[in-house]
């Protein structure tokens, strides 16, 4: 493949991890940077960067920012989230790969995309529920800001500098593991443990 294909899928899978953090964040700055003129879309994709679609997607990343910033309702956001994130893992991908026929752009977009996606938001559901577990949600707010400001500096970054943003990627998911490894292993640490009746010893 040229170079320009290859560069095309690097943009494309760093701007579906980023789904795995925010849904709309990577849309909504797809969008701009499309209307700016800084990405090209795909073939059918054009809509994309149009007013009315920087609009809704400026509206949907708003309500989602902040209801991650809500007790229980970041919870439900987390369930729900999973499809959501692995459907726009997979459009902004599709939208994003170049230079190749369209059943290989849209069989790598549904398995590297939203694979891709799904992964990152299960690291991520992982991590905020680490956080419950070790502060009782008192630092999901922190989590929450995390994994918003990754989001869109993981977008920005995929678009602008690719490369740059496959580094970012394997740090976050680097980080990532280590809180949840961690948060976990105190968790257990200090679960009380249970004592067993004496007619069972």
């Amino acid at each position: 493949m040229p170079p320009e294909t290859w560069l095309s899928l690097i943009v494309g899978v760093g701007l579906a991890a980023a789904c795995g953090f925010r849904v709309f964040v990577p849309l909504l700055v797809m969008s701009v940077a499309a209307r700016a003129g800084h990405l090209d879309l795909a073939p059918g994709f054009a809509w994309i960067g149009s007013p009315a679609a920087l609009v809704a997607f400026a509206a949907a990343t708003a309500v989602e920012l902040l209801g991650y910033f809500i007790p229980y309702v970041d919870h439900l956001l987390d369930l729900l989230g999973a499809p959501a994130a692995t459907a726009a893992g997979i459009l902004v991908s599709v939208s994003s790969f170049a230079g190749m026929s369209p059943f290989l752009r849209w069989t790598l977009a549904i398995i590297a995309g939203g694979g891709l996606a799904a992964l990152v938001h299960g690291a991520t559901g992982a991590a905020r529920a680490a956080s419950t577990l070790t502060t009782g949600g008192l630092g999901n707010p922190a989590v929450a800001a995390a994994e918003a400001g990754g989001a869109a500096l993981l977008s920005v970054l995929a678009i602008a500098v690719p490369v740059a943003a496959l580094g970012l990627l394997a740090a976050l998911v680097l980080v990532t593991w280590r809180f949840v490894s961690r948060s976990t292993k105190r968790g257990s640490a200090s679960s009380p443990t249970r004592i067993r009746p004496a007619s069972m010893r």
